[in-house]
């Protein structure tokens, strides 16, 4: 294992875990739990870091037997490459390259808003293969409406629409990992959103191709992005303290917390995460502006998903007895049983750890079995489990995909 190899030659060169901790810009409990397996390392840029400190290979920390830490890629589902054509075709092309108009009446838009109002809820109750032909079939009727609509009026109603239907694709391929498809989402969004010249609905979109940063790992990519959004927000909210713009100021500030987190900068992570709180104070509620569930609630999860981030589990454990998830989606519940989940795991906690991802499967299966943190958590709760795991455990990773 990576964490026994990086043991054995911290000893080699004398190196307590302390003094190898400030070596490598991380905490010793961080140190202690990668090298008792139960913390995996993620990102190539620390393992790189480790590997230069300890004067040795990121190949021979790896070992040549070593699985990658990545999860494994897994054949998708035809509804998702279905999703897939609609975003990376052009639906319209037959359209624009012709003179052929088909008939579209008021009647056909109301039928799209009908069923475009179905689209977030089930991206926050992770419906995600249910859903997926529904947003592929409303992309390309509503990119056909935008072109056929017979007045302005109702063209301005489709673009507002598709723009919002891009927002919800970027949000569900972001969270599956489908990078690729979700830039182009959020791209998307952002372009029709300012064609119909709608500030906030462009920074939304920015939010989702943040979201699609922090899922490559590119956490500096996330962290220009977020920023430029969060210090124009800023300027807008001083001459116009509205409500949406308030709530997308706090959700990029959640983002720029998780950024420097995952950079184990930690004074730079509580401070966004303040002024994240502070926003969701002045707004006074939980709201689900542009689909970003932000408010109070949602600043207590990350603040235990930060300090799962910075290896403060007890800190996690200690925060997350204080939330009250039962107002939020299903995919908000289950992402921050994810995160306990990995608290516990980190403390050893291995029945614990199996109930809460137990509990986030109930919720949104689709998302638990995929997401990389709770496949990752389950690795690590085998591993440590042992020869003998519980028969559930060993159950769980089945369904997750991660038996060796």
């Amino acid at each position: 294992m990576i964490g026994e190899r990086i043991a054995h030659h911290r000893k080699r060169l004398g190196l307590s875990q302390v003094e190898f901790a400030g070596l490598v810009g991380r905490s010793e409990s961080w140190v202690s739990q990668v090298e008792r397996g139960v913390r995996s390392i993620d990102r190539l840029s620390v393992l790189q870091k480790v590997a230069d400190v300890l004067s040795v290979s990121v190949a021979e920390l790896r070992g040549t037997s070593e699985p990658d830490e990545s999860p494994t890629v897994e054949e998708r589902p035809e509804a998702f490459e279905t999703l897939r054509l609609a975003l990376t075709g052009h639906p319209a092309l037959r359209v624009i390259l012709t003179d052929e108009r088909a008939p579209f009446t008021p009647k056909r838009l109301d039928e799209l808003r009908k069923q475009h109002a179905t689209v977030w809820p089930m991206v926050h109750s992770s419906r995600y293969t249910e859903l997926a032909p529904i947003m592929a079939e409303l992309i390309e009727d509503l990119e056909l409406a935008v072109r056929l609509a017979p007045s302005n009026e109702l063209r301005k109603d489709a673009q507002t629409l598709l723009a919002n239907t891009y927002q919800a694709a970027a949000a569900m391929m972001a969270k599956l990992s489908e990078n690729d498809a979700a830039w182009i989402a959020a791209d998307r969004a952002a372009h029709m959103a300012e064609m119909l010249e709608w500030p906030l609905a462009v920074a939304a979109s920015l939010f989702r191709m943040a979201h699609v940063f922090l899922s490559l790992r590119q956490v500096s990519q996330a962290q220009k992005v977020a920023s430029t959004a969060a210090d124009a927000l800023e300027a807008r909210i001083k001459a116009n303290p509205e409500t949406e713009a308030l709530s997308l100021y706090g959700a990029f500030h959640l983002v720029l917390a998780v950024a420097a987190a995952r950079d184990n900068e930690r004074a730079q992570a509580h401070k966004h995460l303040d002024t994240a709180l502070q926003t969701a104070q002045r707004i006074g509620e939980d709201r689900n502006d542009f689909g970003t569930e932000f408010g109070p609630t949602n600043v207590s999860i990350h603040a235990v998903s930060i300090a799962v981030e910075l290896g403060d589990a007890g800190q996690a454990l200690d925060l997350a007895r204080t939330v009250d998830t039962s107002g939020m989606s299903p995919e908000r519940q289950a992402r921050f049983l994810i995160d306990l989940a990995q608290a516990q795991g980190m403390r050893r906690q291995i029945g614990e750890a199996l109930h809460s991802l137990e509990e986030a499967e109930q919720l949104t299966p689709e998302q638990t079995r995929t997401h990389q943190v709770a496949r990752m958590v389950v690795r690590d709760l085998m591993q440590l489990s042992g020869a003998r795991p519980r028969p559930e455990l060993r159950e769980l990773a089945e369904r997750f995909g991660v038996l060796p």
